[in-house]
């Protein structure tokens, strides 16, 4: 399987090289695509430098930030039509280790259609994460299964790797979430279809390098799509029942 791991990036001129160098030596066989959005800091350009030495290496410049979904929708268009068969998200800050990738590639060889890297399945963890880091993810995860009737137990994570085919299912052109709220969108999207979900543990890392890209609004937004989401399915359910057609 032709493999590309997409890395979006906002000033991470810092983290960057260490985490492209971890991945290239973890995964020789993975491509790298660097998504990035315009940064300020010159992330782009030292990208375009690792690629010009790298042939597995490439770029994607977009105009300006757009939100990590839209970053990630870029890159899987263009892993897809580059003829990718498994497509990649990891953070270009070293909170999501390279050298656990196999783990999910070995998930997508035994047929899953979606492997998803799991904090809070046993075996896995955080390292350096603040409390209240673990208790917005804990929770948010645990809101959004119920909302959403799902079994994922850490569907906010963004550590993932995607057949090909599933993308294909998903009408990306659809998706206008961003942050926590697209992770739970694509999860939700890929359980709707009824494909093949699993979760491989890992141990997340707090970045030590740069600046974290959360925010109280990416959780509000995250929060405010999921309670939508899962009363408009229950609403659809029971609407089903009440109809005609459904006696």
């Amino acid at each position: 399987m032709r493999v590309l791991t997409i890395i979006p990036t906002y000033n991470e001129l810092e983290s960057l090289p260490k985490t492209l160098g971890r991945l290239r030596a973890a995964v020789p066989a993975s491509d790298v695509l660097v998504v990035d959005d315009n940064s300020p800091d010159g992330t782009g350009q030292l990208a375009d430098s690792i690629a010009a030495e790298d042939s597995q290496v490439h770029v994607l410049h977009r105009k300006g930030k757009e939100g990590l979904g839209a970053a990630y929708i870029a890159g899987f268009k263009w892993g897809m039509a580059a003829g990718y068969d498994v497509l990649v998200e990891m953070d270009a800050d070293g909170s999501h280790q390279p050298e656990q990738l196999p783990l999910l590639l070995d998930a997508i060889n035994d047929g899953a259609d979606l492997a998803m890297g799991s904090r809070w399945v046993p075996g896995g963890g955080t390292v350096n994460w603040p409390l209240y880091r673990q208790a917005i993810s804990r929770t948010g995860s645990t809101y959004a299964r119920i909302m959403l009737g799902l079994k994922i137990k850490d569907i906010t994570g963004g550590y993932r790797a995607f057949r090909r085919s599933t993308l294909e299912a998903l009408k990306l052109d659809q998706v206008e979430s961003v942050g926590y709220g697209f992770q739970v969108d694509l999860a939700w999207r890929v359980a709707k279809l009824g494909l093949k979900i699993v979760e491989r543990p890992i141990t997340f890392v707090e970045r030590e390098l740069g600046a974290s890209k959360m925010s109280g609004n990416i959780v509000v937004e995250a929060m405010i799509n999921v309670t939508k989401w899962g009363l408009a399915s229950r609403w659809a359910a029971l609407t089903r029942k009440k109809s005609p057609a459904s006696k």
